[in-house]
């Protein structure tokens, strides 16, 4: 019987904890689904541009499907041999370009925008689902979700120049989701408050929404928040 010498113990030892710490990463506990305020993206520091296919609709747009964990941390990049392969998620482009675009400069295609959310983050579920599977989640949330239908029936409307409370806000999205937001804020260029991000809380099978086990930090909002319209946003392209 050939033994293993030292250097082949060492091997092992680090194949084990490699395929240990990969374990441990695309473990999580619940999704993070978030959505965007095209709006309030463009009137802020960094600006926006539209994609190379047009201006988005008045319409909440995909940010991502987070995976995380009950003490607030999250797993991030768990699979870099996995990378993002166009052709698994071509017969969702239409459908992605109109729910999940990318509002970043210089303007793009959406491609570099879905790379990074399935890297950084779908890798981290691959119990769950494949790429094609990731997209199609978010795609089923933001149906099941319907933020703009919430915030207008209960008379939350996107305007210009106008305010709205906080508490407003987040009670329209839980009466019509069943469940309470996270709503970060950011400032535009007068220095207001407005509606940015709305983070839900999805079971772990990225099926249905839950009560959040923790918020995220940051983005706080004040007592009196704009709904800035979309219809008279600018982009970088258009400035």
């Amino acid at each position: 019987m050939k033994l293993i010498n030292g250097k082949g113990f060492l091997v092992i030892f680090l194949v084990i904890q490699c395929v240990a710490v990969l374990a441990v990463a695309k473990d999580f506990d619940f999704f993070y689904f978030v959505q965007q305020w095209p709006a309030s993206s463009c009137d802020s520091r960094g600006g926006c541009c539209y994609p190379k296919t047009g201006k988005p609709k008045e319409d909440f747009g995909i940010h991502g499907l987070w995976p995380n964990y009950n003490n607030g941390t999250y797993p991030s990049k768990c699979d870099p041999t996995n990378s993002f392969d166009y052709s698994k998620v071509s017969d969702l482009e239409s459908v992605l370009q109109k729910e999940w675009p990318t509002l970043a400069c210089p303007s793009g295609d959406g491609l570099k925008f879905w790379r990074h959310e399935w890297e950084k983050h779908g890798t981290c579920a691959e119990s769950v689902f494949d790429e094609h599977g990731y997209f199609e989640a978010g795609l089923s949330l933001k149906k099941k979700a319907n933020l703009l239908g919430a915030l207008e029936h209960a008379g939350i409307t996107p305007d210009d120049g106008k305010f709205h409370k906080m508490e407003e806000i987040r009670d329209a999205i839980t009466k019509g989701v069943g469940y309470a937001p996270y709503i970060e804020c950011n400032v535009d260029s007068s220095g207001n408050y407005q509606l940015y991000q709305v983070f839900q809380c999805v079971d772990a099978s990225a099926t249905d929404f839950i009560e959040c086990p923790v918020f995220p930090r940051g983005g706080a909002c004040g007592n009196d928040v704009e709904f800035p319209s979309f219809s008279s946003a600018s982009s970088r392209d258009e400035l």
